[in-house]
């Protein structure tokens, strides 16, 4: 089991590498980017806008749709770590070579501290199914409370798996829906234009159809 110490390690150890990659890159990209600075250049860009006029003005609304998108399917992502994490413990449950129940038949620390980070408080031993019950006959308590942890974990992680499956197709949907709306296009006039193709007839139809004389 980890200690406070060996997480705080971690993280440091994690948080020094990305400022070490993040510089390393910049570097690399200062000494290898080619250098050519003019007038055209050296001007203000900020998020496609050029500087015309007054700062004071109204952006596109079209940004406002692209950072609406980000949050609903972006950020929502985050959604994933809680599944991620009771998968993550209760696939740690299901290994062999850890030791979940004592000789008296009660969890031994590390099981009860996983059950305890996944929410579960005063967790116990669980029952066996009646089928695993019948097949385990003239076993210790012991390998019985193996044999019942091992097959709750494999239960969590089977419904962690599929949660995280619904969740991850109603966003294919959602994101499949405004893409078909054509809200994910920079120009909606091209929207517009896809529309008016698709609605217009096809052109050997257009060409059989009578030419009408004044």
């Amino acid at each position: 089991m980890a200690t406070p110490t060996t997480i705080v390690a971690y993280l440091a150890l994690f948080v020094f590498f990305g400022f070490a990659f993040l510089f390393l890159t910049l570097v690399v990209g200062w000494l290898l980017r080619p250098k050519l600075p003019n007038t055209e250049k050296l001007e203000v860009y900020e998020c496609g806008e050029p500087t015309i006029g007054s700062s004071f003005v109204q952006f596109d609304l079209r940004f406002y749709v692209v950072a609406l998108l980000f949050i609903i399917f972006d950020v929502e992502v985050a959604f994933f770590f809680p599944w991620a994490t009771v998968y993550g413990k209760a696939t740690h449950l299901m290994d062999p070579n850890l030791a979940k129940v004592t000789a008296e038949g009660t969890l031994t620390e590390p099981a009860a501290a996983l059950f305890t980070e996944m929410g579960v408080e005063h967790a116990q031993v669980p029952a066996l199914s009646d089928a695993m019950a019948e097949a385990s006959t003239g076993l210790s308590a012991q390998a019985q409370g193996e044999l019942a942890i091992t097959q709750l974990a494999t239960t969590i992680a089977q419904i962690s798996i599929f949660d995280i499956a619904v969740f991850f197709a109603v966003l294919l949907v959602g994101f499949a829906y405004v893409w078909k709306r054509g809200d994910l296009d920079w120009v909606r006039a091209l929207s517009r234009e896809r529309a008016a193709q698709l609605a217009r007839p096809p052109r050997a139809a257009e060409e059989q159809e009578p030419a009408l004389t004044p």
